[in-house]
This record gives structure tokens, sequence and C-alpha cells, in this order.
């Protein structure tokens, strides 16, 4: 009976395994058509070039940065978009935000459309072109922030100035909320919402940068992916510290104190946090797991099976995907002694950790010290965040942003995605879970290399179908 039974076991087991795969399909959705929208190209490309000749480079160091360039782009911006601030209200909120509103038919519902125009420092010395000279070559604007974020800001502003010479009104209350010290984790934007909270305004969406429109991100899709972000890591860095009694090198001791704390890094890399499924991650997986060829559908189809499957192999493969999965830690940084025959009295590793779905700043510290096994290693956290909620998918706020992408680009598989980053979006969360991450850009694998890197530059049509998109979205909010 019993050779009958696992036999017949087996062949039900596979027939679920299949069965689930085949009927793990797409949800049909009403056909997507590009809405023209009529724009002004020149000079969205001059207002571009113009903005990236501000060298509004933050610092963490105040000093060291260069006010007179961040009061230029503000005055470019009244300069540029003068029905903007004519219809209205500027708020200079913290050390240099700005919030602008626009009252609506209704103040119900409102919404906020981020960006930030402070950009990183660039080595201009490794660069093809200029970075901050803005030029505009074989329909292609060079620049640092082109693409993080001013390209972005460019957008809000543009599609505003746009609709506004129409006769624009919202439907709800609108506030376009720009920080100018987004790249140091500055305080402006934090500012904003809690003026916001002050006034009891619940934002009933906020759109901030995030994923954008990418290609061959998800195994076995071949279409082309809109990934809207619906929550974010959370990021903390930690110091490990061994204090010693120091010495001439020339007698050192059995096990030096890097070699020590080399011992920890090696048993912290040999076990990784265990994976957790979240929700932005698991909507993730089931919205373009059912765009994936026959083979990884059987997997996403049947993850209550193939998780541990999954699991390995992200461990294995570590990257992108092993990130979607667990929180991990990167060894960036490591002191001794400044000389080389002298023992150090102290040493210490830097770890930038990237926390994921229930891990907390006080939990990856406790996970460590268990790890290390090691109790004279001090561990301190030098600065950190806690992950974000995670945003609601099943509302019309995330219908809206769904559509004006699906008319901007029809081609693109809209999909919930887990950003790794931390972006100024992470305060809204304190007052909505109607929060998205998205750079209405279609942008290759090199051009998102180029954020924070050498020679960033966006193509003009890349630029146009970004104001494109904010001024279909504007119509629905």
């Amino acid at each position: 009976m019993l050779l009958y039974l696992i036999p017949g076991t087996l062949v039900l087991f596979l027939a679920v395994i299949l069965i689930r795969a085949a009927m793990f399909r797409p949800a049909p959705e009403p056909e997507a058509k590009e809405i023209p929208v009529s724009l002004d190209r020149e000079k969205i490309i001059r207002d571009m070039a113009d903005m990236v000749r501000c060298r509004t480079v933050s610092n963490r160091d105040h000093s060291l940065e260069d006010p007179e360039e961040f009061e230029k782009f503000r005055k470019l911006l009244k300069e540029r978009y003068p029905k903007v601030h004519e219809a209205c209200t500027l708020e200079h909120i913290g050390r240099n935000g700005l919030l602008y509103t626009l009252k609506g038919a209704s103040s119900a519902a409102p919404s906020v459309l981020m960006a930030h125009y402070d950009v990183v420092p660039a080595e201009e010395a490794l660069w093809s072109k200029p970075a901050f000279e803005g030029i505009v070559e074989n329909g292609v604007i060079w620049g640092r922030g082109t693409l993080d974020t001013k390209g972005t800001l460019l957008g809000v502003m543009e599609s505003l100035e746009t609709v506004l010479r129409e006769g624009y009104v919202p439907k709800n209350d609108l506030y376009l909320s720009f920080s100018g010290e987004e790249e140091v984790d500055g305080s402006s934007c934090a500012a904003i919402v809690s003026t916001f909270e002050e006034r009891g305004i619940t934002p009933a969406l906020v759109l901030d940068e995030g994923g954008a429109v990418v290609e061959k991100v998800f195994p076995g899709v071949t279409r082309e992916c809109a990934l809207v972000g619906i929550a974010e890591k959370g990021g903390v860095n930690l110091d490990l510290t061994l204090d010693s009694e120091g010495g001439h090198a020339s007698t050192p001791p059995k096990v030096s104190t890097l070699g020590k704390l080399s011992r920890a890094v090696v048993r912290i890399e040999k076990h990784p946090f265990p994976y957790q499924l979240t929700k932005p991650v698991k909507e993730m997986f089931d919205t373009l797991g059912r765009h994936s060829s026959f083979l990884f559908r059987m997997i996403f189809a049947n993850l209550w099976c193939f998780l541990p499957v999954l699991d390995l192999i992200c461990r294995l493969s570590g990257g992108e995907l092993n990130a979607l999965m667990r929180t991990t830690t990167a060894i960036t940084r490591m002191e001794g002694s400044k000389a080389y025959n002298v023992l150090p009295p102290k040493a210490s590793v830097g770890i930038n950790m990237r926390l994921l779905g229930s891990d907390n700043m006080d939990s990856v510290k406790a996970y460590l010290q268990k790890v290390i096994k090691n109790d004279k290693i001090r561990i301190d956290i030098v600065s950190g965040m806690n992950p974000s909620i995670s945003s609601d998918t099943a509302c019309g706020a995330w219908e809206t942003v769904k559509e004006a992408i699906r008319e901007t680009w029809p081609e693109a598989i809209v999909s919930p995605y887990l950003m790794m980053a931390c972006s100024d979006s992470r305060h809204y969360c304190r007052i909505t879970d109607k929060v998205y991450r998205f750079c209405p850009m279609r942008l290759s694998k090199a051009e998102r290399g180029m954020i924070h890197g050498h020679d960033e530059r966006v193509p003009v049509e890349t630029l146009l179908s970004t104001v494109a998109f904010y001024v279909r979205l504007l119509k629905k909010i």
C-alpha cells in the first residue's frame, strides 16, 4: 500500500505545482494609450541646462556650501515659472525647504509632489564633460543633478506651469515640497512635514524619487517595468571597536587587534540575516512573477514550497535580489595604526546596514553581538533610521499614479517595489500611508549607474516624458 501511496502523493504534489503555475497569470487590464501632451521643448532644455549651472552641492558641514548658488537656483525658479509663483503661495521652511501651495476645488484629499534641488559633489577630473556647465549635445543634457533630482523637480515645475496657462485648478489642494539638503539627510523636509502636522493636513498622495521605468530587472520578464517604491529599507552605520595595549610591531601578539576584528567580519558575512518576505517584495513577486516565463512562474506561484530555494539563490548570488529579502551588512571602513611599525591601541571597522521589515537598529545590534561572540568588541551606532512603513496599494492614490504611468509608458508593467536607498519621503510616513517613490524616467542600467557617479546626463526625450507624466498626473489630482 505504501508503495502506491508515495508515487501518488508525488504526482498530486507536482500537479498542484503545475496547475498553480498555469493559473498564475496577470489580471486583465484596460488597454493603455499614450495621452498626447503639448510641451515647449526648447524651454525645457534651456531650463534644465540653467538648473545644472547652479552648483547646489550640499555638505554636512554647511560652511563648505555656497549659499549664493542655492539662492541663484531659487531665483531661477521664480524667473522661469511665473504662473506657478503667481498662483501658489511659497513658504521657506527649515534651513532651505520650499513649500508651494496651490488651493484646489477641495481640501479633502491633498497631494504632495516632491523633489530635492541639492546635489552630491562631482569629481570633475573624471567626467567626460564639465559637471556644472549644462552642456547640451546630440540630444543629451549633461550635468550633476539631471537625474538626481533636478530633472524631476523640473518635471513638476514645467508641468504645473503648462497646465496653469490652460486655466488649471486641481481637484484638491496641491503642494510642491522641495528640499535643498536631502543628500546630507538634512532637516528641511522633516520641518515641512511638521508644518503639515501642525496644520492638520493629511496627504492623500505623496510622490517622490524612487524606482523608474527599467528593463531586465526581474527573472523571466522581458517587458520593461515601472517600479514604484511603496516602502524603503532603513539604514544604520555602526562601528565595531576593539581596544588594545598597542606597542611595537616587532613583538606582535598571537592575534592582532585587526585580526580579531577581521574574524568578527568573517563571522558576520558567514551568518547573513534571515530572510523576510515583506509586503512590497511579496506584491512585487506577485505582480512581476505573473509576467515571467513558466519556470519562474512555477516558483513565484508556489512560494509556500519554493521560498527556501529562493532564499538560497539570493544568499549565493548577493546583489539586489538578495537585498530585497534580508537586512544586509556592507563592511565599508577599517582603521588601525597610523604607522606600519606601531600596533594600534584601538582599531575599528565601519559597517553600513540596510534594515528590512521587522529589523530595527536595536535588534540588528543585538544580532551582531550574538554572531561575533566577542564581548570585548564594542558595537556603537553612529547614525541611522528604521525601515519605513509600507504604503497602501489598494486605494485610489495608487491607481492614480498607475494610470499616469501607463498613459506615458503604455507597454510598461507597473509594479510595487522596495526601495533600497533612503529618501526624504520617509518623513511623510509619519502622517500618511499613501507615499509612493517613482522617478518618471526610462533609465537603462548604465544611466542608473550615473546617479552619484561620473558623467550624469539625461536624454532630452527622457526629460520630455518626465514632464508629460506630471502633466497627466496633475490632471487627475
